[in-house]
């Protein structure tokens, strides 16, 4: 009785791992292709970095 429960679920346990490793194949597939750029460019200048993190600038402009 043992034996026929187990096939089955060794089955399943097999056919859950491959599915997963492909998965994981493909994932890291399109990483390489679509993410491989850094995020932020090497040119970026510290007022647009002060600007998008939020933090006050250290001169303030007077009219």
């Amino acid at each position: 009785m043992s034996l026929k429960n187990k096939t089955p679920n060794q089955k399943l346990v097999r056919e859950i791992a491959i599915i997963l490793v492909i998965k994981i194949a493909i994932l890291m597939l399109i990483k390489s292709i679509w993410f491989n750029a850094p995020t932020i460019p090497q040119d970026f200048d510290t007022q647009t970095a002060q600007h998008i993190s939020g933090n006050p600038p250290e001169t303030k402009e007077t009219r």
